[in-house]
């Protein structure tokens, strides 16, 4: 079976923390490719606080263009309405069934799983790939691994990395505020922000 790593999210904007998360899957699992995915309309955000689809999907295209097993997916981003992970990865399973996919999520998205729309149709489809957090100990990580394999029979690896604060609504915060976000994201995602006017 192919191994296909996902990396999803709104990512407004996407960020090097999304790309060292990524990486560590890809090479710990390991992974054949990891496509970055990202949301069309996030159904659990408003969209007065996420960029249009469009840049979002450019930023994306942007930050992975020089990383040969990174690739980008328009799956999400074509959909018109509300876009819901069982969906994407039932599609996926349906064109590309010699395909064994991994869900990458940070610490935080492990604990929101259960919030989901069918999330037992998630855990189903797919293995997911999770990544601590400077909030969440391994002790925190472990007990909601056990929860999710109870109640879903969920499949759950833990990737071993080293833990990293950024988000991207700290670093929309630090933009809006003047300060520089070089380290936080690849330099032609920053200067996409700064070109549009993103974030101010």
């Amino acid at each position: 079976m192919k191994r296909t790593g996902i990396m999803g999210g709104t990512f407004n904007p996407v960020h090097n923390g999304h790309l060292r998360l990524a990486e560590e899957a890809y090479r710990q699992i390991p992974l054949d490719e990891v496509l970055f995915m990202p949301s069309g309309r996030p159904y659990m955000k408003s969209e007065q606080e996420v960029a249009s689809a469009g840049m979002r999907a450019e930023m994306t295209r942007l930050a992975i263009r020089d990383i040969p097993y990174f690739r980008f997916s328009p799956l999400e981003v074509e959909q018109t309405g509300n876009t819901y992970t069982y969906r994407t990865l039932e599609r996926l399973r349906r064109e590309n069934p010699d395909t064994a996919y991994y869900f990458i999520v940070g610490a935080d998205t492990l604990f929101q799983m259960p919030s989901w729309v069918k999330p037992e149709r998630v855990f189903a489809d797919c293995t997911v790939v999770a990544a601590v957090r400077n909030d969440k100990t391994p002790a925190d990580m472990e007990e909601q691994i056990s929860l999710l394999r109870r109640r879903y029979n969920a499949q759950i690896t833990l990737l071993h990395t080293a833990r990293t604060d950024i988000s991207s609504t700290e670093i929309r915060r630090k933009y809006a505020a003047g300060i520089s976000i070089a380290e936080d994201v690849p330099e032609a995602v920053r200067a996409y922000i700064e070109e549009r006017g993103l974030y101010r």
